[in-house]
């Protein structure tokens, strides 16, 4: 194992080329969202835009669709295509996308989802109920052809494992499951645990109690989703995202103390903290 505090020097974002146009830096895809969890889809693309990415897409229930479409400006929402290979098609056309910020539950949704991952051939984020899909059967993320992040708090993580909770040693568990499974695992809580497969550990430094808010998952998901897409290497990239997404919680509290900030105020500094990062 080779434990990284995550620190503010610890990553450096490039500066970017004069002529570099908007497709240069991604063309990202989010599947999110259901009836009654409209924001969740919004606060990732919202967070994907705020962290750089050139072109940020949007694929949500029909049954939200216009929902959606009148809270972004920056990101394109279109609804779900009935036809699974339509919407592989389409997912395939980004360089990394995100599956399940409150797409629901259900054996329906866990198939699809599971169905779509094992074909998706670009970088993966699974979060939330994207995750929820793979708790009986955690086996199929070996199986993927291409980098997979996930994104549980330990609620989830237990979901996933079978452990018991709380998990008693975050670290060793989160590195056992990256190793054994063959992806990143950002176990999020204080100090977020990032577990690559090749035994590399960060631990993150930045963040608050501030952040425990519903939505706050959403945006990190987002950062993460962001920077892969962007071509930055996939477990530096969550890493990353963490202690940007930290960052931008400890501005946020600074200013506007931890009871009274929300993750629509993670979306408003998250530059601020990019800023720290860029060279």
């Amino acid at each position: 194992m080779e434990l990284i505090q995550v620190e503010q020097n610890t990553f450096r974002l490039p500066r970017r080329r004069r002529e570099a146009h908007k497709g240069d830096f991604g063309r990202v895809h989010i599947w999110a969202g259901s009836v009654g969890y409209t924001g969740a889809p919004v606060f990732a693309a919202r967070a994907a835009v705020r962290t750089g990415s050139g072109l940020v897409f949007l694929t949500v229930p029909e049954a939200i669709w216009n929902v959606v479409a009148l809270k972004c400006d920056e990101a394109m929402p279109a609804p779900i295509p009935s036809d699974s290979d339509e919407l592989l098609h389409r997912l395939s056309a980004g360089d990394a996308v995100l599956i399940g910020p409150g797409l629901g539950q259900g054996e329906a949704v866990a198939e699809g989802i599971s169905t779509i991952s094992a074909r998706l051939r670009v970088p993966l984020v699974l979060d939330a109920d994207g995750l929820n899909a793979f708790a009986d059967r955690s086996h199929l993320l070996a199986d993927r052809p291409a980098p997979t992040v996930i994104t549980p708090h330990e609620g989830e993580f237990a979901r996933l494992t079978g452990c018991s909770l709380p998990v008693a040693d975050r670290t060793e568990a989160a590195l056992d499951f990256a190793q054994e499974h063959g992806c990143t695992v950002v176990l999020k809580g204080h100090r977020t645990v990032t577990a690559a497969p090749d035994g590399r550990v960060w631990i993150n430094t930045s963040g608050n109690p501030g952040m425990a808010k519903g939505g706050s998952g959403d945006v990190l998901s987002g950062v993460i989703l962001s920077l892969i897409g962007q071509g930055f290497p996939v477990p530096e990239s969550a890493a990353t995202a963490v202690w940007l997404h930290g960052r931008a919680g400890d501005l946020a509290a600074r200013e506007l103390g931890e009871y009274g900030m929300t993750p629509t105020d993670l979306l408003t500094y998250l530059p601020r903290a990019l800023m720290e990062l860029s060279e």
